[in-house]
């Protein structure tokens, strides 16, 4: 059976989209997750959750019937992905629960544990977007210490600086901002029995290495927008010494004119 983790948005209207959930299935609210159970013929078909910070977990669909999900959520997605991120399992049943070779095993049918899984995965798509925008910006910026270490200078104006500086702030915000998605979730303050399955499922997706690299990458912006920052204060200063240099010569040349004039 299919389960697969997808990051669509920034976040989801949650309060629009557990109304409209619940007139598709069963649906429940659990802190900032949604949980919807789908039925067919009386039956569960599958469980769909969705999480407050753009991410859903579909437990038991076919690639299919995962597209009209997508479909549905998307008038709830507020700042769609231009890219939909995917983390791609198979789960089955059986004595305890473990992940191997991208196949999770539940120790049973419970919808918490399913849950609780499902943290791990909805955190590691989310993760990805943040490394993904994260490495774009440094992919796209790296050249400045170099030009800087080679010309002695950055070959930009000061607004096209301030615009870089202003993108490099934008963008280690965004990812500051929400760095809290990555935490262990408030869910498993409530259900401590079930954080293993959630600890076991961040450690086979390297998490926390992830999260320490996405730091260290997130420093290297810090760094640039520091580089940024001093060039720009030195050109300002530059840019007032020669205003000071031309004062200094236009006194001089008034000077020196008045005393032509005056032995004149």
């Amino acid at each position: 059976m299919r389960c697969i983790g997808y990051c669509s948005a920034s976040s989801f209207d949650l309060p629009r989209l557990l109304t409209f959930s619940q007139g598709i299935g069963s649906a429940q609210l659990y802190r900032d997750v949604i949980h919807v159970q789908i039925k067919e013929e009386r039956k569960t078909k599958g469980d769909i959750f969705y999480f407050s910070f753009g991410a859903i977990v579909c437990w038991g669909f076919t690639e299919e019937e995962e597209k009209l999900i997508l479909t549905g959520v998307k008038e709830f997605e507020r700042e769609p992905n231009p890219k939909l991120e995917i983390d791609e399992f198979s789960y089955r049943y059986g004595e305890s629960m473990k992940i191997e070779e991208d196949e999770i095993v539940l120790p049973n049918k419970n919808i918490l544990s399913k849950l609780a899984v499902s943290h791990g995965i909805a955190q590691s798509v989310k993760l990805t977007i943040f490394e993904e925008l994260v490495q774009k910006t440094i992919d796209g910026t790296k050249h400045l210490p170099s030009t800087l270490a080679q010309k002695g200078k950055i070959p930009l104006s000061r607004k096209e600086i301030s615009k870089k500086m202003g993108e490099l702030f934008m963008e280690r915000n965004f990812v500051n901002l929400h760095s809290e998605i990555l935490d262990t979730p408030e869910f498993f303050w409530n259900y401590p029995e079930l954080e293993p399955f959630y600890r076991k499922t961040a450690h086979y997706l390297d998490a926390g290495k992830r999260v320490e690299v996405l730091n260290k990458r997130l420093a290297v912006i810090h760094e640039l927008f520091e580089i940024l920052s001093g060039e720009i204060n030195h050109q300002h200063s530059a840019r007032l010494e020669w205003t000071i240099i031309v004062l200094i010569i236009i006194e001089v040349l008034l000077s020196t004119l008045r005393d032509i004039f005056h032995i004149l």
